[in-house]
């Protein structure tokens, strides 16, 4: 999923399209005449923050936020949004071979919030859109101010 596009197999960005994009579509297309209320999906900093080995990626969450669009205008009333996270501590960073903390620490200080996110801003986030009824085919960029820097 992570790598140069010609390194990345076919397969693969099927694979990342399939499960981000197509299968928030799906939960659109299921929910209509059965959810009230919103619907609320997952983006992520990539999309709007490209690094040159996330290039699939970054193409199905942009694409999500135009299909939260897209959704809204179809299933009014019922609100769709995005959460768009940029890094949180969260136990896969564990996973990545890398020295996270000092990771953690170069990009804290770049990012104008001055810290990593935590999985509790993404919640709060999560939350403000489900109980603000006004918001709606919006995305919520919760990132620090990561987009800027």
């Amino acid at each position: 999923m992570y790598g140069p596009t010609a390194r990345v197999s076919t397969d693969i960005a099927r694979s990342v399209l399939n499960t981000k994009l197509l299968g928030a579509w799906l939960v659109g297309k299921h929910a209509v005449g059965k959810v009230t209320g919103s619907l609320t999906f997952t983006s992520g900093i990539n999309a709007y923050r490209p690094n040159g080995s996330n290039t699939i990626m970054a193409a199905a969450n942009g694409a999500l936020a135009s299909l939260v669009s897209g959704l809204a205008i179809e299933m009014a009333p019922v609100r769709v949004n995005a959460i768009s996270p940029g890094w949180v501590d969260t136990p896969i960073w564990n996973q990545l071979g890398m020295d996270k903390q000092a990771a953690f620490a170069e990009l804290a200080q770049r990012l104008p919030a001055r810290r990593i996110g935590t999985p509790d801003d993404i919640a709060q986030a999560f939350l403000a859109v489900m109980r603000n009824q006004f918001i709606t085919a919006t995305v919520l960029h919760v990132d620090g101010g990561h987009r800027l820097t």
